[in-house]
């Protein structure tokens, strides 16, 4: 089935996935492509917060962010995939690392975790590659220190809070390095244990919880679908994608988007607590928008082959986390007739990426289908929240500055590798 044949996606919960157009094949290949696209929203956008605000403020605006979205993200898809625990809040460290398989502040391979298991309550990771910290270590022992202490200790305890407030995630050793080629990069415990004070969720939480992403509905996993259709199984080493169904494929790479919008909703709440109006929250979050839309199109169009072509450009954008979930952004993608059509959506209403674009507002929009070909160029009419985009074909235009900043991470050309899936029992 091709992306031109999908179903009509413009209904709005329970809608048909944009992604159940893929083959399972496709899908496979495509979730872990998409939890990399998540951990380079940071890439694109921390930046531009840097400028503004300064380091420090960086640094409190990253924990915010993520504080304030993976503890709902995390509950998500462990219902999802059915490895939530029986009784919430009393989840065991096998649940944790089973969630951080699945969380696009830990991308497969890029961020190599690798688990440990002693007992339920007892375990460890490792990471044998940061692609994070291979981005930051150029950048100073100040700004490695900010992520790898000053961001990574309330934030790894807000993740871990969605399954059991009682665990501490502490460090055996992590960065800065000594010496400065030490492997693993970073190790970690895990304990859970009864006399821990519990953790609450930090004041960002409670703000992003009531956002229609948070409680957006999809549509269930088929458990009649051939593949695993949950992780209910043994925590595995290394997640074969291709050993889920069909459905259960469409349903994970709907969550990351949902993840992604989370993430993105928490970045606007922090970035407005700072700044000195809304135009300049909105130009920050633009260029964070433009950055990510451009990277992500360019992995996206690579990823499946889809030709250089009008057609093909409009098919990234169909695919692109930007207008997915379908349940989240109401959209049509015609790629013969060359138009894009957005209507007001959950989206809209949360202030979440699509309500950046539209008339007068191109730039995210350009950047997506200039990753295809740097010819392409967008023409947008309409009101900010109902509009339709032609694309038209004009002279090479040059790469968006915004996009040349996200290149910067190396998680911009990252290839992932065949990797053997082996389950982990305790030792």
């Amino acid at each position: 089935m091709s992306l031109t044949d999908r179903p009509d996606p413009s209904s709005t919960a329970g809608s048909t996935s944009r992604y159940a157009a893929l083959s399972r094949e496709q899908l496979a290949r495509l979730v872990p492509e998409l939890l990399l696209i998540g951990q380079l929203i940071d890439r694109s956008g921390m930046a531009w917060c840097i400028q503004s605000f300064g380091r420090q403020a960086m640094t409190d605006i990253a924990i915010e962010e993520w504080a304030g979205s993976s503890p709902i993200y995390t509950r998500r898809m462990q219902r999802a995939l059915g490895y939530a625990p029986e009784v919430e809040g009393q989840g065991d460290v096998v649940t944790i690392f089973k969630g951080l398989q699945l969380d696009i502040g830990a991308p497969p391979q890029f961020m190599d975790f690798r688990y440990t298991v002693h007992d339920p309550w007892h375990g460890e990771f490792r990471l044998d590659h940061c692609g994070a910290l291979m981005d930051v270590e150029p950048m100073g022992p100040d700004y490695v220190k900010a992520m790898c202490h000053d961001i990574e200790d309330p934030t790894f305890d807000a993740t871990a809070v969605a399954t059991n407030p009682r665990a501490q995630v502490r460090p055996i050793h992590r960065p800065p390095r000594v010496p400065a080629d030490r492997n693993p990069h970073c190790a970690w415990t895990v304990t859970i244990d009864e006399s821990h004070p519990p953790v609450e969720p930090l004041a960002p939480y409670f703000e992003i919880v009531r956002t229609r992403a948070a409680s957006l509905e999809l549509a269930p996993i088929d458990p009649d679908d051939e593949g695993l259709g949950d992780y209910t199984g043994p925590l595995l080493s290394d997640l074969d994608f291709a050993d889920f169904s069909h459905s259960a494929l469409v349903r994970m790479a709907d969550e990351v988007c949902v993840q992604m919008h989370l993430l993105n909703l928490s970045f606007v709440l922090a970035v407005r607590a700072r700044s000195e109006s809304e135009e300049q929250a909105r130009e920050i979050c633009r260029k964070q928008l433009v950055g990510i839309s451009g990277i992500a199109a360019e992995r996206l169009h690579r990823l499946l082959g889809l030709p250089s072509t009008e057609a093909g450009a409009l098919e990234v954008l169909a695919l692109h986390p930007l207008l997915n979930p379908a349940a989240y952004v109401v959209a049509s993608v015609d790629p013969e007739g060359g138009r894009l059509d957005v209507q007001p959506s959950d989206a809209h209403a949360d202030g979440a990426w699509i309500s950046l674009c539209g008339p007068g507002s191109t730039s995210a929009l350009q950047a997506a289908v200039r990753a295809v070909d740097d010819r392409f160029d967008v023409e947008v009419e309409g009101t900010q929240e109902e509009w339709t985009a032609r694309l038209v074909v004009n002279a090479p235009a040059k790469e968006a500055d915004e996009v040349a900043v996200t290149r910067f991470s190396s998680g911009s050309a990252f290839e992932f590798e065949p990797r053997r899936s082996l389950p982990i029992f305790p030792v």
